[in-house]
């Protein structure tokens, strides 16, 4: 239920406030730990400074929490690595051709990467719409990326991703 009320309203400006990024991230990944196959290592790259963002940290969480949820769904049956990574990065006008809505400056980019199985063009076009999943039935409901997409979206920031079919996944989300 909280997954759609936070797609249907995209944001709640007031619980937005200036906060380091990589503690929270940091305290996801302590969760997934305990949640995950041991088959699947994590690796995590956090800066640690100036990593502070105008953020609600619930909804932060909730965006790494559904892109690592995805990723380990994708290497359940014979494991992988899943590297999750928080970096500044300077984007110009020139990078933020292919991100309508940004402006050039400094952000911070969360990449989750994984090694499972990929996707093919037809499931890539999708992964955002609401309620389409790859997943058995009763194993997800199709909302986690339509999530992560909203969320990113109403912070006027944004998300992407990147797969190629029988390779690995890679989804990113700047934040200012």
């Amino acid at each position: 239920m909280k997954q759609i009320l936070a797609f249907s309203r995209q944001t709640d400006k007031e619980k937005k406030h200036p906060l380091r990024v990589g503690s929270i991230i940091k305290e996801a990944i302590q969760l997934l730990r305990a949640s995950l196959p041991s088959t699947i290592e994590i690796r995590q790259s956090i800066m640690s400074k100036e990593d502070a963002a105008l953020i609600d940290p619930t909804q932060i969480h909730q965006v790494l929490m559904n892109l690592c949820t995805n990723a380990a769904h994708a290497m359940r049956d014979k494991g992988g690595l899943l590297d999750v990574s928080l970096t500044k990065v300077k984007l110009d006008a020139y990078d933020i051709v292919s991100c309508p809505g940004l402006k050039p400056g400094q952000y911070l980019k969360l990449t989750v990467s994984d090694t499972g199985h990929g996707m093919d063009p037809d499931t890539l076009h999708q992964i955002f719409d609401p309620y389409f999943t790859t997943k058995e039935p009763g194993e997800g409901t199709g909302l986690g990326l339509a999530v992560v997409h909203g969320i990113v979206n109403s912070t006027k920031e944004r998300s992407g991703s990147t797969v190629r079919q029988g390779k690995a996944a890679l989804s990113r989300s700047c934040f200012h």
